[in-house]
């Protein structure tokens, strides 16, 4: 599953009872969009990091090159071999 930058996530329930939750993409980890990505939720304006499971939809924004910045990624964590 790859992303971008403005996608909306939807995160199904996967029990009777459970709410869907969406949010939109607002970093990625990794250049080629693949998970895990930095995700606002609508329902209550904090941003955690998703990895995705089976549950979840991506609806993708269209991307324009001439109006929408290339998408960052958040650094990684520095290596442990030093």
């Amino acid at each position: 599953m790859e992303a971008g930058i403005g996608d909306r996530v939807i995160v199904e329930g996967t029990r009777p009872g459970a709410v869907r939750r969406d949010g939109r993409i607002v970093a990625l980890h990794h250049e080629d969009g693949s998970p895990p990505w930095d995700v606002l939720w609508s329902d209550n304006g904090h941003t955690t990091t998703l990895f995705p499971g089976p549950d979840t939809h991506l609806h993708h924004f269209a991307h324009s090159a001439t109006s929408t910045p290339a998408p960052t990624t958040r650094p990684s964590a520095p290596s442990a071999h030093a």
